[in-house]
């Protein structure tokens, strides 16, 4: 189905749809006051901090601090897109999703999409049936067995063989379909042949379960050893890791991800017990990679070889991984022993000790400062300033907050040198903005506290708009720090047909409002609903007066100054007689 889902019904999907309902469906409610609660379906926790607001059609953790309306909750349940997530719950509701009108091109797009699609689950098939029942797919069932792949886990991944010939694919589909694919090649001449020969075929998946590229892997000692799908308009090795798909059948909220090297790694690891394992598809782990992990999970952890390329490529991840970090995300080193990689080594070991390498791998904090000081004498001068030096540019590239404050203190600990001003000059230059609105606060503290009550109110309370229309209202003039987004949220109400809280969170979904309207949703402001309407009433009184006030300061300065033409001249008296 193409084209864009109506804005009009989507808002109509949030009124219809009782949160309560559907969230009960997924994870039992229990009533306590004017609220449903339960232990968050997010994170672990043994006291249940997870409120959900039938009138507000809004849930709200109190422990992890997840919150949104119902697209929202199933998007964060099932790892969903948005559109998938509007889909799901038009099929909770029994109705049918609409679709705006798109063009002859637009169409014809996605019929290819479909149609490749597809393609790739025939291949897949084709692959999986060589492997199964051609006689050179004998040697390859043999190989597996060999790696000590059994069938359940060759079928879970949909293991196949590519058989080694030039045309098998050529001579079973159509050639421009297979092209678009990256399933075969083209020849100077204009002449084409299967890209994937005599190998394991590894379909490599989607997070949704689609099929959108192969890895295949050879039996001997023939170079490449692995050869992957070419970038096509299904396919982006660098948006995908393998696994992922598999992973979250499993547990779409795993405590940890483990990310290491290779197909084998992942399946073997899955057949021992390990079920939260993926791979980087023949490229170097990428911030795109992390920060599509961190979706699912808090900690990743990175497992590398032992050998001298492998402590390379951990130490090449540092930048991105500095660069995906928040509060909220972790992440430590792994480094395996050298000649053992995870398939091998659990082989080895077994599940028990495996899982305690895990558990047990290197904090990302201790592994950086190890590294970057390992070759430097840090008992002299020369060698701290060099390590400031090297620290300096990776710190930087955290993001604000907690770790990165903590981290720079480690630095300084280490290098003994307690002040570190460049890195704190860095720090503090880029947030003025932060800076500021300390300021403004402080300044205009009463009043923004009256701007920030009544935009809670009525994103809480739109119903209250009423109350707002029979206010003679001058808000050009009011400067007050949050009013921009209370007189944004009214223009949105009036123009909506159907309004509820849910619906304003939708409509600032993905804006650079977004996080201040869930927080003022779930914000408590302590008011009983027979009194609703009385407070956002006195507020706005409250702000009416600032409005004036600082209408009667402007233009007494610009008095002063340059002198008031007549209509202001008016103004003036007309507001000092209404005071």
């Amino acid at each position: 189905m193409s084209g864009r889902i109506p804005r009009e019904f989507i808002d109509d999907l949030l009124v219809r749809v009782d949160i309560v309902d559907l969230i009960d469906s997924h994870t039992p409610l229990k009533k306590t006051g004017s609220n449903y609660v339960a232990c968050c379906p997010f994170h672990t926790e043994k006291t249940p901090s997870f409120s959900v607001n039938r009138n507000k059609q809004f849930f709200h953790c109190f422990g992890c601090g997840i919150s949104g309306n119902s697209i929202s909750f199933l998007m964060n349940l099932n790892n969903l897109e948005f559109v998938e997530a509007v889909e799901d719950l038009a099929a909770f509701a029994g109705v049918a999703v609409p679709r705006e009108t798109t063009t002859h091109q637009a169409e014809e797009k996605k019929e290819d999409l479909k149609s490749l699609y597809q393609l790739m689950d025939q291949t897949a098939n084709f692959y999986v049936q060589q492997l199964r029942n051609s006689d050179e797919g004998k040697k390859a069932v043999d190989y597996l067995k060999i790696r000590g792949i059994n069938g359940d886990c060759a079928n879970e991944f949909i293991l196949g063989y590519a058989p080694n010939e030039w045309n098998a694919l050529a001579n079973s589909f159509d050639h421009k379909a297979l092209i678009k694919a990256g399933l075969l090649v083209n020849k100077e001449g204009g002449q084409v042949y299967d890209r994937f020969r005599n190998r394991i075929i590894f379909p490599i998946r989607d997070k949704r379960g689609r099929i959108i590229g192969f890895g295949g892997r050879v039996m001997d000692d023939s170079l490449p050893k692995y050869l992957n799908s070419p970038e096509t308009t299904l396919f982006h090795k660098g948006n995908e890791v393998y696994g992922l798909y598999e992973l979250l059948k499993k547990n779409p909220k795993p405590p940890q991800i483990l990310i290491v090297e290779g197909y084998m790694d992942v399946i073997s690891l899955s057949q021992f017990g390990i079920n939260y394992a993926v791979a980087a598809l023949g490229t170097a782990i990428s911030q795109t990679h992390l920060n599509l992990l961190f979706r699912f999970s808090p900690e990743i952890v990175l497992c590398f070889d032992g050998d001298k390329a492998g402590r390379s490529a951990a130490w090449k991840a540092m930048e991105p991984v500095f660069l995906s970090l928040k509060d909220n995300r972790s992440c430590r080193i792994m480094m395996l022993p050298h000649n053992q990689d995870p398939d091998s080594l659990i082989r080895k070991e077994g599940l028990t000790n495996f899982t305690l390498r895990v558990q047990t791998a290197q904090a990302l904090s201790d592994y950086f400062f190890e590294h970057i000081s390992e070759k430097l004498n840090l008992s002299e001068m020369e060698g701290r300033a060099q390590l400031v030096g090297n620290a300096k540019p990776y710190i930087e590239k955290l993001p604000q907050g907690i770790f990165r404050e903590m981290m720079l203190s480690r630095l300084k600990t280490i290098s003994g040198i307690s002040t570190l001003n460049t890195l704190e000059i860095t720090s503090k230059s880029k947030a003025p903005y932060t800076e500021k609105k300390i300021s403004i606060i402080a300044t205009h503290s009463a009043p923004a506290k009256s701007a920030r009550t009544a935009t809670a109110l009525l994103l809480q309370n739109p119903r209250l708009i009423h109350n707002l229309n029979q206010k003679d209202f001058n808000w050009d003039e009011l400067e007050i720090r949050g009013i921009e987004l209370f007189k944004n949220i009214q223009q949105v109400i009036l123009t909506k047909s159907t309004i509820n809280t849910a619906i304003l969170i939708e409509h600032y979904r993905n804006t650079a409002n977004e996080k201040a309207v869930k927080a003022l949703a779930s914000l408590d402001l302590y008011v009983s609903e027979n009194n609703i309407d009385m407070v956002f009433t006195d507020t706005l009184n409250s702000l009416l007066k600032q409005a004036k006030y600082a209408t009667i300061a402007k233009l007494e300065t610009k008095a002063k100054n340059q002198g008031l033409d007549v209509h202001e001249q008016q103004l003036l008296i007309k507001i000092l007689t209404d005071k």
